[in-house]
């Protein structure tokens, strides 16, 4: 039997993405939301860079960080949704085997280096509140360089060991997958052997590429608190606390739902729930984070209006 199964998985040439819905005018309903929210997304976070390559006063390690999280946002939704999009509205739901090989690893690869990018983010706002006279030393070119090169390292290795634990399991049939992207816990769920040691892995991976990023977090926010209140006046507290708070909002809506998926047993999960979550950190999130960042933000406000021509004052 384990002979046969590796025999076929070798023949396994693609998989079917059972997507949403059989109901065609349900996945017309679903197709015309996602598009808006994909072409918001976009325009979102390609504004968002764009703002902060043109505006000089955007040149600092904060926004830095800014724009590499808007580019894999902007990369992290186009690695599924334009797929998504087009097996909606086809009767084609198929996709190659190194297609979904492609797409799992591209996916995770990007997902990690965000996590670790939001560490990088929350320590940027440590040095900035903590330590502010000494902020540009502390937070020079080189470090910011070094801190995206290293979290996409993390990223591009992390993603390959995922990837290949779970490409390396035989898959004998069936080939739907149940979901609307080659995302691990739905594609592990068609393997035909024992996965117990991939949930083990998964298990470990996501304690290292979550927990630790998120421990590193909460402790830059514990100091960050403590040194907000002791600042004595109130408009200084809102000031400070306000450049944390959009932070805070986006890292919460993209790792909790990362957290459940990729930590918890892949028997206990169910796929309606998978589909939900992997919305949420992977289309929702990316959507949502411009908004974020820019209504509360009022340089990327002012850089936006000096754009379209409404004068640098603007508030």
């Amino acid at each position: 039997m384990h002979n046969r199964g590796w025999k076929n998985h070798s023949s396994v040439t693609e998989f079917i993405l059972l997507g949403f819905s059989r109901n065609p005018r349900t996945n017309w309903i679903l197709f015309f939301i996602f598009f808006f929210l994909y072409l918001f997304t976009v325009l979102g976070n390609g504004l968002i860079v764009t703002l902060i390559r043109i505006d000089a006063r955007l040149h600092t390690p904060m926004y830095f960080f800014l724009s590499i999280l808007s580019m894999l946002d902007l990369s992290y939704a186009t690695t599924t949704v334009p797929q998504m999009l087009a097996h909606l509205v086809s009767k084609n739901k198929t996709i190659s085997y190194t297609g979904c090989v492609i797409q799992m690893y591209i996916f995770l690869t990007l997902g990690i280096t965000e996590t670790w990018i939001f560490a990088a983010m929350a320590y940027d706002r440590y040095v900035a509140i903590c330590f502010p006279l000494h902020y540009g030393v502390k937070m020079s070119q080189t470090l910011c360089i070094t801190l995206v090169a290293s979290s996409a390292l993390c990223g591009l290795i992390c993603a390959l060991v995922y990837t290949v634990f779970a490409m390396n399991l035989p898959y004998c049939g069936p080939n739907e997958i149940n979901h609307f992207f080659c995302e691990i816990p739905a594609v592990l769920k068609l393997a035909c052997a024992d996965t117990s040691l991939n949930d083990q892995v998964d298990f470990i991976l996501g304690f290292i590429l979550l927990l630790i990023p998120l421990s590193l977090i909460l402790a830059s926010y514990v100091r960050i608190f403590i040194a907000i209140l002791r600042i004595r006046s109130t408009q200084g507290r809102m000031k400070a606390f306000s450049t944390c708070a959009s932070h805070i909002t986006v890292v919460t809506m993209f790792c909790i739902p990362c957290m459940v998926m990729y930590m918890r047993p892949g028997s206990e999960a169910t796929p309606e729930d998978d589909k939900k979550l992997a919305l949420f950190y992977n289309v929702i999130s990316a959507f949502l984070n411009p908004i974020i960042y820019s209504l509360r933000n009022k340089d990327v406000k002012r850089a936006f209006f000096k754009l379209i021509g409404r004068g640098e004052d603007t508030p």
